[in-house]
């Protein structure tokens, strides 16, 4: 009589089903899977453990293999025990786990899979026939990827898909003697990371090399430009093999979403194969691969299939005479994956290519135009649907002969905008032809009248803020006020009781000649002046200096005389009288250093004084000697 056990998961499948043991063996059925049956004889071992859903019955087999089943709970213990003691006359063995939750511990290869020990327990297993692939990330780093398997009910939530495992230290290639005491003087050079060694151990005991079913053809060092490298494109029923030198890839045929066949010059050919699951190289995921060929290689195959096998293909052949090696690597692709080639359309560039050569950013690459897709190919291709684009955007487009190159901006509906860059001119009419055939948006972006006015200005000019809502730079504004300063100079009048003091009106029109005459300094002043005009003096301002005095006298020296010192604005009308007033406010400290703009007046106490510039004793004893 056969125990039922109910709801029970066979291996990681998701669906429950019973599973009935009996003298005979054990079977599991569920209502939408075929019936996993184990015989009595076959059976070796029973283990008991606890995992994610719920008590496991792991059941070890005389050919290695081993059968899982889950869901049991645990007051299932003793009659499971009963019944492999009664029928089959084995001791069920109860395995101890570790929930400590460390990551770090030591690793043990049982039979098909790897488990993962945490102070002498097993932590978690992972079963390698389900590893798809095996790289070494690093010199101490071992990554596992999983295939997904093939769902034909409904989709399930998360499932691992990667494992790393960190893997230091070495291990030497050879074998002391028993006592230890033997070793060669080059064992040092013949040792290896033990990353390297668990990462062979890993593809020995998961077959990744040793594929399972019959191989139908092989490419040998294909140029793969994404990821790059030469490889071996093996060709299975269901699935694809890249073997690298370094990495190695297994690409389930369903997880194939587009394919490409695009010339690329007048000599090479690029097969393109977009990916929906991307392959990994560390930390770089890659959606496309892409494998470039020459116009002239030509090749020779004959496929290892049989007329009926060949005849569930379509448009395959059964073999392949003297001909070129990307017609046939796309056909054996097409019919093994059973997805459309995608060619290159009507567009023609301006030396009759299918693409042109622009830049996404600092990337270069070549930029074609499909008849339902843009496809920017590069180390990391872009593929933009023609439905998906809002607008297009030239700039520098425009700007005369001397730019030989514009750009254009892709804005699209679900966000992303791809600005490419440095395109040939002799590009823009094609493009803009084929975008108006796509009936596609297309807008010119013309810079600002007033931002190219500063580009083409002088480096001065640059200076100035683009920002600012004045066209007056800083300087010219500073002169307005200086003049605002000169007008209220012009009804200022002059005191009786500063009459003392020397001016031009006591030199007449020969003051500032005898004042520089006077000091010795009338070099040392024209080099001054000279030096305020380099530093920025606007003939403008110069202009309204001049305009100031009506005789051609220097009048604009008085003016700013007055701002450097007191005495000598104090005689610009010696017979008017003036108002006192503005004599206390003018700060003497601030105008000995305007000494560099007007330096005619300042000669005078020079001669006058021995001591600072901006003194005020000089001044007084220049009123003495004047009296």
């Amino acid at each position: 009589m056969a125990t039922q056990f109910d709801p029970i998961f066979h291996g990681l499948a998701p669906e429950a089903g019973k599973l009935r043991v009996a003298a005979s063996g054990m079977a599991w059925k569920a209502d939408n899977s075929e019936v996993t049956a184990i015989a009595a004889p076959d059976i070796k071992s029973v283990q008991w453990l606890r995992v994610a859903r719920g008590f496991q019955l792991r059941v070890g087999m005389k050919d290695r293999k081993r059968e899982t089943f889950d869901g049991f709970r645990r007051e299932d213990l003793k009659k499971i025990t009963d019944l492999l003691k009664t029928h089959f006359n084995i001791t069920l063995e109860e395995l101890d786990m570790t929930f400590k939750g460390w990551n770090w511990g030591e690793t043990d290869f049982k039979g098909q899979d790897l488990a993962f020990l945490v102070s002498g327990k097993t932590a978690f297993e992972l079963p390698l026939r389900n590893v798809a692939n095996s790289n070494i990330a690093g010199r101490t780093e071992v990554s596992l990827e999983f295939s997904p398997p093939s769902r034909q009910g409904k989709q399930v939530g998360d499932e691992m898909t990667e494992i790393r495992f960190h893997v230091p230290g070495t291990i030497s290639k050879m074998r002391g003697s028993p006592s230890g005491s033997q070793k060669s003087d080059a064992e040092d050079d013949d040792e290896v990371s033990a990353a390297q060694v668990f990462h062979d151990n890993i593809k020995e005991t998961a077959n990744i090399n040793q594929v399972t079913g019959d191989l139908i053809l092989s490419f040998d060092e294909v140029l793969v430009l994404t990821p790059r490298g030469r490889y071996d494109v093996d060709m299975f029923p269901d699935f694809l093999r890249l073997r690298g030198k370094t990495y190695d890839y297994k690409i389930v045929y369903s997880t194939i979403s587009r394919l490409f066949l695009l010339p690329k010059d007048e000599q090479h050919v690029l097969f393109i194969m977009g990916l929906s699951n991307p392959i990994r190289q560390g930390q770089t995921r890659y959606h496309y691969l892409v494998m470039q060929f020459t116009q002239e290689e030509e090749m020779t195959a004959e496929l290892n299939l049989t007329d009926e096998e060949l005849a569930k293909y379509e448009n395959l052949e059964k073999s392949y005479d003297d001909k070129q090696t990307f017609n046939v690597v796309s056909a054996v692709f097409r019919a093994l994956s059973k997805k459309k080639i995608i060619g290159a359309g009507k567009f023609q560039g301006r030396d009759g290519h299918s693409c042109i050569k622009v830049n996404l950013k600092a990337v270069p690459g070549d930029l074609f135009m499909l008849e339902k897709y843009v496809f920017f190919v590069s180390k990391q291709p872009v593929l933009i649907e023609l439905s998906d684009i809002h607008q297009v955007a030239f700039s520098r487009v425009g700007q005369g002969s001397a730019v030989r190159t514009f750009d254009m901006k892709i804005v699209t509906k679900s966000g992303p905008e791809y600005s490419f860059v440095s395109i040939n001119k002799e590009e823009l009419e094609p493009t803009e032809q084929y975008l108006k055939d796509k009936k596609i948006r297309v807008k010119e972006i013309i810079p600002d009248a007033e931002l190219m006015a500063v580009v083409d200005d002088d480096d001065d000019d640059d200076v100035q803020s683009v920002d600012s809502d004045s066209d007056r730079r800083p300087r010219v504004r500073s002169s307005k006020n200086d003049d605002e300063d000169s007008s209220e100079d012009e009804d200022f009048q002059a005191s009786d009781s500063d009459s003392g003091s020397p001016s031009e009106s006591d030199s007449d029109s020969d003051g500032a000649a005898t004042a520089s005459d006077a000091s010795g300094d009338r070099e040392f002043a024209a080099k001054k002046k000279k030096k305020h005009k380099d530093d920025g003096e606007t003939p403008k301002k110069k202009k309204k200096k001049v305009a100031a005095d009506g005789n051609g006298e220097t009048a604009p020296k008085k003016k700013k005389a007055k701002a450097k010192d007191d005495n000598a604005m104090d005689v610009d009308d010696a017979s008017e009288k003036p108002r006192p007033k503005p004599k206390p406010k003018k700060p003497k400290d601030n105008d000995a250093m305007d000494v560099d703009e007007r330096p005619k007046p300042k000669p005078k106490k020079k001669d006058t004084s021995a001591g600072d510039e901006g003194d005020e004793p000089p001044k007084k004893k220049a009123k003495k000697e004047g009296g």
